[in-house]
């Protein structure tokens, strides 16, 4: 179980703060003179980063917060550019992001606020319940390409991934395809259709027969057919669910941040505590993630 920690990691530009409102950059994080905080970045987290500010915003009428998505790496590279406050991102930083800080002289503060299971999905129609990590790995990189394989149907596996800038493609392919290796010459299969955001790859699960995707858990519905995943073939197949991915049980499990520039101080600090307060970490379970706290 990951345990919520803020450290700081020397960072070039400052990683896109997750916008909470789009004020404009260059501003310092957390100065009182703001009226307007920015939080961008993770998709994933997009629909907890707006429930957290509409909830602080109650507090808070005072203060602005506007939170926009458009992926981890986008939220990571506005805050190395200091265009925001708060970078959401469901990935660490890179090692090239971190060279990036240390060359310009920046510390990155990174907050756990959550934790997440991404989760694997097929239309409901399709036959088969769980699958293995290998398994997994074996399709999502195009060595398997029809379902009957795994004791389905025999219809061809129609691929979806979330693009290159996601933290979530990111953390699937080292997880999964890289068996856990941040480097590695595994890759996504050609085939795969890269999907803008998770939105569309449920939707297009929940339309597409042959259909094959994964997104967070937040994003879970009856549309769309939830697998269990097993370790290893000696293992049981876990189903992803906020115990499975509080206990670590389920096998592909992820912690979220919050980027800052420095230490948290002012709003921005006042944004960062509210998450991780009582009320904060219940919007969280709220939104069907796993609370830290």
């Amino acid at each position: 179980m990951w345990i919520p920690a803020r450290k700081s990691v020397l960072t070039t530009l400052v990683l896109g703060i997750v916008v909470f409102a789009c004020s404009c950059g260059g501003k310092n994080a957390g100065t009182e003179n703001n009226s307007t905080l920015q939080i961008k970045g993770s998709d994933t987290m997009v629909n907890l980063g707006q429930a957290w500010a509409e909830a602080f915003n109650k507090l808070h009428p005072e203060i602005n917060v506007a939170v926009t998505g458009g992926g981890s790496g986008t939220g990571i590279a506005a805050i190395l550019n200091g265009t925001c406050d708060i970078a959401e991102s469901s990935r660490a930083l890179e090692e090239k992001e971190i060279q990036q800080a240390k060359a310009a002289g920046i510390t990155i503060n990174e907050t756990i606020v959550a934790l997440d299971g991404i989760v694997v999905v097929v239309h409901p129609s399709n036959p088969i319940s769980a699958l293995t990590m290998d398994q997994l790995r074996e399709i999502f990189m195009g060595n398997v390409t029809r379902w009957n394989l795994f004791g389905g149907e025999d219809r061809p596996i129609v691929l979806l991934s979330r693009e290159v800038n996601s933290g979530t493609h990111i953390f699937f392919k080292e997880h999964v395809l890289r068996r856990g290796k941040s480097k590695g010459p595994e890759e996504f299969a050609p085939a795969a259709l890269m999907m803008p955001s998770s939105y569309a790859i449920a939707e297009e699960t929940a339309h597409n027969e042959n259909a094959v995707g994964y997104y967070g858990l937040g994003y879970i519905s009856p549309r769309q057919k939830v697998l269990a995943v097993a370790r290893d073939d000696r293992s049981p197949a876990v189903a992803p669910t906020i115990d499975s991915v509080r206990a670590n049980a389920y096998p592909i499990s992820r912690p979220l941040y919050f980027f800052t520039r420095g230490e948290p101080a002012g709003r921005v600090k006042e944004v960062l505590d509210f998450t991780l307060s009582p009320e904060g970490q219940k919007i969280v379970r709220d939104n069907d993630f796993v609370p830290v706290r």
